[in-house]
């Protein structure tokens, strides 16, 4: 057990409900008070960022609850000064819980000269003093050797099973999940396979980046409810086309279950007027009022598994054992009944 009596809790502006949901989680878990350290992050007048902690950190077991979304570089720096800041401050450890990790689909140089970003990202958490990240869906899981610290890199794939199993009752048979993509096959396999469903994938060929030229369905989707599966959606236009290409192929119905809804620009509008029946999507990204207004857009918490993960840290046991459906039953209890 560690000296310390709790893990301390500070955040970020990127995501402050995740973060109040993830400290009334452990409120309830533990039977004692847990709440965010009060800080104050602010911007001068050049955009500069600023960061006072209020109260003693000195030898805690500190967790910084911060996603680089939109916008991911302030969103960054916010990270980055808050973890120089608690470890100028004495803190005993810093974890950084990331649960949108931004410039992840910088993995790799894709043509020459050009940045394999999501590495200099990496060495810039490191040299802040962060010294543990805890994660989910990372875009590329190579990133995990960008860093010389550990990293944790939860799943969403076992809450979104829970989802369906409650969400299509009786109608699991008729379950077809699709990859949208030749790289997203290992993600959309995995839930496959914790369904019992088959697999089909839609392979793309793009002329250039943000635009496609042709879509062809891998397998057989008719009369099938095919499920989209994802790590991320960003102007959606690849997921309205593939589900569009899914229905002109013969399935009944399409949804999509996607970790990260970054969401950006006519997401939400396309979304709202494909023909893809539901958009589930997860909170590791704050949601925006037009996301959480529209009819076919669903938000499904990820509170109750960081909280579980940051406990399990904290008391040094396992954090692959929330890869289990059976151990994240419990966790979502009252969200999904056991199947």
């Amino acid at each position: 057990m560690p000296d310390h009596m709790t893990p301390k809790l500070i955040s970020g502006n990127a995501n402050l409900p995740l973060a109040e949901g993830i400290a009334r989680r452990m409120t309830m878990l533990r039977g004692t008070q847990t709440r965010l350290c009060d800080t104050r992050v602010e911007r001068f007048n050049d955009g500069e960022i600023f960061v006072e902690v209020y109260e003693n950190v000195r030898g805690e077991d500190m967790f910084i609850l911060q996603s680089t979304s939109n916008p991911a570089n302030d969103n960054l720096m916010e990270l980055l000064i808050m973890a120089d800041a608690l470890r100028r401050s004495s803190a005993a450890r810093i974890t950084a819980v990331i649960p949108y990790f931004g410039y992840a689909r910088q993995d790799r140089r894709t043509k020459a000269r050009t940045p394999i970003s999501a590495k200099l990202v990496a060495n810039m958490l490191v040299g802040a003093g962060i010294e543990r990240v805890l994660t989910m869906d990372l875009h590329a899981a190579q990133i995990q050797g960008f860093f010389d610290i550990p990293v944790d890199n939860l799943y969403a794939s076992p809450v979104f099973a829970l989802d369906i199993l409650s969400q299509f009752k009786g109608k699991l048979s008729d379950l077809m999940i699709v990859s949208p993509d030749v790289g997203g096959v290992a993600r959309a396999r995995e839930l496959a396979k914790r369904l019992g469903a088959p697999l089909a994938i839609v392979d793309k060929r793009r002329e250039k980046p943000g635009e496609i030229a042709e879509m062809t369905v891998i397998g057989d989707v008719k009369d099938k409810t095919c499920l989209i599966v994802d790590d991320m959606v960003d102007t959606a236009g690849t997921l309205c086309k593939a589900a569009e290409v899914l229905i002109e192929n013969g399935a009944k119905e399409v949804h999509s279950y996607i970790t990260h809804g970054v969401m950006s620009g006519p997401a939400v509008e396309r979304v709202t007027k494909s023909v893809m029946k539901s958009l589930v999507i997860t909170d590791t990204i704050r949601p925006t009022p037009l996301i959480l207004e529209a009819k076919n857009i669903r938000v499904v918490p990820t509170a109750p598994i960081f909280t579980q993960a940051i406990l399990n840290i904290w008391n040094g046991t396992s954090v692959s054992s929330l890869f289990d459906a059976d151990t994240l039953s419990p966790i979502y209890d009252g969200l999904y009944a056991a199947e």
